[in-house]
């Protein structure tokens, strides 16, 4: 198995590449500068013109003040489109980079995984690191370099007033940056569970709603949503807190600072070492600094965020995109030949965290066009055997398909050889043509509609308007019985050598489950195997041979003892 990513590498990918990040940056920078160079400017301005000079005094100055207004304006707008465009290409990289990764081991590799939580990682906490470059680094680079040049500049003009200032700064950043950890890095660690807490609780309860209402459970289950957008609210509030007290902190020092500035300056004043104008300066100067050093609480903030998606992110997907048997070998697109058929040798199989394997031992072998049920009681193991047969676990022991073991095989390869009809299969909210294409995008409409009658819809298709006809939601539109030959409808279209029925019965009336095997397996090639998994009773004829789960091992079972 691989390593899991640490928080540090999810963090590193997070960040664009320099040739697209100093652009921003360094806008960033001449904004926050044209900003405080403004003030400084403005308050030279003001008051040296209220000593009534020559105009020609402060002609450079009234430039000056109209040049960094324009500047501060044209820097931001360069900023944002430079910064937000690296930040956002790099996003959709970390993003498919994640999908990469969590691909190969669904589905069975991430049943461990709930739903909102998987959700909350591909977008919430994805979304999340384009704060890292946006309102991390640059805020944090950009404030530092203003707020150590202004201070340089200060000290030019009166150095006691520069050293308030830098006290000042370091104050500021220390109390508001402790505070927020203080205050709001609780809440702050807890947004992401509490967001998929409340996406589980909206998707449960959405997705099992006629249930619900059915056993009355629907209010309960409504309040459970409402707990959890509380809980969310109430995280929200305090970290929105602890965010306006470091703000506040902060403008309290700013205002300090320009006191202090004004204690240490007004001696010089009186005795004429220290300029009207630049005593404005040095004055007012700090107010603008801690206008642009005001972002280094909210990037610590950020940062705590920023850190703990990476971190979840890293925990969700492995180092390396690997499949559930941990490893990943290259598809070649080439199905392997079916030869001889399949066949499972001393195979034992898992499911991922289980102590102990849900099959033992077991020993089965498929020929080419040979129909084999598999029966056993709920619990048996039967879907771990169908999962197994696509590689969608990992199989112990021996299991070659043509003589050729599937170790040495990718396991997007094995599932073009060896297809699975679900017990409850994936329908789009699309039309029946655009859930059948994608199982052979190169068919036609006549190919789409062969397919179709040859599973028993032809009627019904026509009935429905042709394949333009939507079936809903998860096929919302469509019974079980008709979901289930849509999904062998693929099966057929895409040429399985080895298909396998995972429950199709299920979900269909008894007096229809007959007729749906029938057509199920009547519609399959001569030269197609089907391993059949049922636990209802199959008609005669339909069938080769019969297998029996039991304690997760496999036993032959006597047809003439069946039925």
């Amino acid at each position: 198995m691989t390593a899991p990513r640490t928080a540090a590498e999810v963090l590193r990918g997070a960040m664009p590449p320099a040739r697209r990040f100093w652009p921003g940056a360094a806008s960033a920078f001449l904004s926050e500068a044209s900003a405080v160079a403004l003030l400084a400017v403005s308050a030279w301005l003001i008051v040296r013109a209220a000593e009534r000079p020559l105009v020609m005094y402060i002609t450079a100055a009234v430039v000056g003040v109209r040049a960094f207004a324009l500047s501060r304006a044209a820097f931001r707008y360069t900023e944002r489109l430079a910064s937000h465009d690296a930040a956002l290409r790099q996003l959709a990289v970390t993003r498919t980079d994640l999908v990469r990764r969590l691909i190969p081991p669904a589905p069975d590799g991430l049943t461990r995984t709930a739903r909102g939580s998987v959700l909350g990682t591909l977008v919430d906490d994805v979304d999340e690191l384009q704060n890292l470059p946006l309102r991390v680094v640059l805020p944090l680079v950009s404030s530092a370099a203003v707020a150590a040049a202004s201070v340089v500049f200060v000290a030019f003009v009166w150095w006691p007033a520069a050293l308030t200032l830098l006290g000042c700064l370091v104050v500021a950043g220390a109390l508001a940056t402790a505070w927020g950890w203080a205050a709001g890095a609780r809440a702050e660690r807890s947004l992401a569970p509490l967001r998929g807490r409340l996406a589980d609780a909206v998707l449960d309860h959405l997705g099992s709603l006629d249930v619900l209402v059915a056993c009355g459970a629907a209010a309960a289950s409504a309040t459970r949503i409402a707990d959890a957008d509380e809980a969310l609210r109430r995280a929200s509030v305090r970290r929105a807190a602890a965010q306006a007290a470091s703000t506040a902190l902060v403008s309290l020092l700013a205002g300090a600072a320009s006191l202090l500035a004004v204690v240490v300056s007004a001696p010089a004043v009186a005795s004429g070492g220290l300029t009207g104008p630049a005593f404005a300066v040095v004055v007012l100067v700090p107010m603008a600094v801690f206008e642009v050093f005001a972002a280094v609480p909210l990037a610590a903030a950020a940062w705590r965020q920023v850190h703990a998606a990476a971190r979840r992110i890293a925990e969700a997907a492995p180092a390396q995109a690997a499949d559930a048997t941990g490893e990943l070998r290259p598809a070649t697109g080439i199905a392997p030949a079916l030869g001889d058929g399949v066949w499972l040798q001393g195979a034992s199989v898992s499911w991922p965290g289980a102590a102990t394997p849900s099959l033992r031992d077991l020993d089965l072998r498929v020929r080419p066009g040979e129909r084999v049920l598999v029966v056993g009681s709920s619990g048996a193991g039967k879907t771990t055997l169908a999962h197994a047969l696509v590689r969608f676990l990992p199989v112990g022991g021996r299991y070659t398909i043509g003589g050729i073991c599937v170790d040495d095989l990718a396991a997007d390869d094995v599932r073009l050889t060896v297809g699975l009809c679900e017990q409850h299969p994936m329908l789009f909210d699309e039309d029946i043509r655009q859930n059948l294409l994608f199982a052979r995008d190169t068919a036609t409409d006549a190919d789409l509609e062969a397919a179709l009658a040859r599973v028993g819809l032809g009627p019904w298709l026509h009935e429905r308007g042709g394949l333009d006809a939507r079936v809903g939601e998860r096929g919302a539109l469509v019974s079980g019985g008709q979901a289930q030959r849509i999904a062998l409808a693929r099966g057929i279209l895409r040429g399985f050598p080895v298909l396998v029925l995972d429950e199709p019965t299920a979900g269909v009336d008894a007096d229809q489950s007959d007729a749906l095997l029938r057509d199920l397996l009547g519609a399959v090639g001569p030269d197609q195997a089907v391993i059949l998994i049922s636990h209802v009773r199959v008609p005669d004829g339909l069938v080769d041979r019969v297998v029996r789960l039991d304690d997760g091992r496999l036993h032959e079972v006597d047809l003439r003892t069946t039925g």
